[in-house]
């Protein structure tokens, strides 16, 4: 079996449209095994009871944003080393900088497509 065909991935995004258009490009690359989660908080409390491979986030989200997020995986023992691909419209140097202060593996500027996320995903886990 392949890393595509084992790889967990959960989806945090408060727009529905958002999480569609991102599990739509999962499916396109062939990563089957993912969930999904509205907010930061029910995403944090699910990641630390069941973790994944790799986190794909948006930032802004209310309640937990998602660079809060990673700061309370990065924090959590069982959630400290998952992978985290922030996703945002808003990819300005100081929100990268302060993503990489907190170990995010990688990010996605909005919009993307599909090949985009398949190389921003495998420059965190690997070859797919």
């Amino acid at each position: 079996m392949s890393l595509r065909d084992n790889l967990r991935v959960m989806v945090v995004d408060d727009m529905s449209t958002s999480r569609g258009l991102i599990t739509q490009a999962l499916d396109a690359i062939g990563i089957r095994h993912y969930s999904a989660e509205k907010d930061g908080k029910a995403a944090f409390q699910r990641l630390t009871a069941s973790p994944v491979h790799l986190v794909i986030s948006d930032f802004n989200m209310p309640g937990l944003d998602g660079l809060q997020l990673l700061e309370a995986l990065r924090g959590h023992k069982v959630t400290q080393k998952v992978g985290f691909i922030l996703i945002t419209g808003r990819a300005d140097p100081a929100l990268i900088e302060r993503g990489k202060k907190l170990a995010m593996n990688n990010f996605l500027a909005k919009p993307f497509d599909a090949p985009k996320m398949k190389a921003c995903i495998e420059q965190v886990v690997g070859r797919l």
